[in-house]
């Protein structure tokens, strides 16, 4: 018998791919507009019935052109989703470091003490996608000092400031903690895993645990390849026997990349564009 998943995923937090003829993994984009426009081009004349596209988090942040890189695979999705054969759950999207900060931004209100949060998301990248809503750091600084019922009106005017873009809150609805082939092929995550814990209770690792990705010299929970799309250390590009990282550094002076695997996670093509 085929082997099982290690987890029954819920599908609020997984993507299951099952059996794909080939899977498309994009890396951080980091609010690059430019490179994502061209891998898309790319992909877009290549991809065919049984592919899978699957976008491994960080989208979103650092990059000044935040907003267009969302309607771009807004748009890129419609392409795809129009080709015969393909379904919408064929295309996934990965949470990365950036868009879980962003989604903790909107509860900003909620944290012990969220001066300091915000301070702290400044520093990483998140003013950039706060300004594509109508948003800057000094005025939830400001909302902060006055108490929690001036952040919660700061953060009910970026809530409806994003549902004005259109397509823009399905896509941060859609976001999934990771995605694996059936078979135990490939597991896609976007910035490391904690080989200690069982898929099912990474939480946070999948964003924030990147320690340790580059050296696993073994499989976990049974997947023959662990792809990221985002190292927070820049080693660059690395294909190793277990762990393979896809990020080119694509909005810190980078390029994007992109990986073709087949579904038990062997490298059919690498594009950096």
């Amino acid at each position: 018998m085929p082997a099982e998943p290690p987890v029954t995923p819920d599908s609020e937090k997984f993507a299951r791919l099952n059996r794909p003829r080939r899977i498309w993994a994009i890396a951080a984009v980091h609010g690059a507009i430019g490179p994502l426009v061209a891998l898309h081009e790319e992909i877009g004349h290549r991809f065919e019935p049984g592919d899978r596209l699957v976008y491994l988090g960080n989208l979103i942040g650092r990059g000044a052109a935040v907003g267009d890189v969302v309607d771009e695979i807004i748009v890129f999705r419609r392409e795809i989703l129009a080709l015969p054969g393909v379904t919408v759950g064929d295309i996934v999207y990965l949470r990365g470091a950036q868009e879980e900060m962003w989604q903790k931004l909107l509860q900003i209100q909620f944290a012990p003490n969220p001066g300091d949060v915000l301070r702290w998301m400044a520093s990483q990248g998140v003013a950039e996608t706060l300004a594509v809503y109508g948003g800057r750091i000094a005025d939830g600084l400001s909302a902060s000092r006055d108490g929690a019922v001036a952040l919660t009106r700061w953060t009910n005017g970026l809530r409806e400031a994003i549902r004005r873009r259109a397509g823009h809150s399905n896509v941060y609805a859609a976001l999934r903690r990771a995605a694996f082939t059936e078979d135990l092929g490939v597991l896609f995550v976007s910035a490391g895993i904690d080989r200690d814990r069982p898929l099912a209770a990474q939480g946070d690792s999948f964003w924030w645990g990147s320690d340790g990705f580059a050296r696993l010299d073994r499989s976990y929970e049974g997947f023959r390849r662990i792809v990221r799309g985002h190292d927070p250390d820049g080693g660059g590009v690395q294909v190793q026997e277990i762990a393979v990282t896809l990020d080119g550094g694509c909005g810190s002076g980078g390029t994007l990349v992109a990986g073709l695997f087949d579904r038990f996670g062997d490298v059919l093509d690498i594009i950096n564009v």
